[in-house]
């Protein structure tokens, strides 16, 4: 199964960089992941938030492969434990899906469009973090995912 992860914006600051790279690099022993950083949208000041998020989802809709799971990462999506993620991901796996692309919108959240077509909605926490943040948290939690599915000793219960 491959996995997208495409989020707005470019990440900044050199230990987000680090961190997301190594977690990048350790799934690679699991599954083809693949990360997809869309540029910031060029005059986004002078864009309504609406018009921004559209911008946006002009971008995001190049990277969406149509017979993909699409699923948004959402502060009111569904809240899973590290335990009921690895499961979540283990049976789309077994369930025979191809590809699952998470989606991490941009400053101002993801486009309704993106929001109410999208498969599954998830959210990382109650808490709200930066879109930066949320790659980093992300890769880590799809790790330790594929470390509790080949139970492994990186995950303690």
């Amino acid at each position: 199964m491959k996995i997208k992860l495409i989020a707005i914006g470019k990440t900044n600051g050199d230990w987000l960089i680090k961190g997301i790279s190594e977690y990048q690099n350790r799934l690679t022993h699991y599954t083809n992941f693949e990360l997809i950083e869309i540029p910031d949208v060029k005059n986004r000041a002078n864009l309504s938030v609406e018009k921004l998020k559209e911008a946006e989802l002009t971008e995001l809709e190049k990277h969406i492969d149509k017979d993909s799971c699409i699923i948004a990462l959402d502060e009111k999506g569904k809240q899973y434990t590290s335990e009921l993620f690895s499961a979540y991901i283990e049976k789309k796996m077994v369930g025979g899906t191809k590809q699952l692309i998470f989606i991490i919108g941009g400053a101002f959240g993801t486009s309704n469009k993106i929001l109410d077509n999208c498969n599954d909605k998830i959210a990382l926490s109650l808490m709200t973090y930066s879109h930066q943040m949320v790659r980093l948290i992300f890769v880590e939690q799809l790790y330790r995912a594929f470390t509790i599915i080949k139970n492994e000793k990186y995950h303690h219960k």
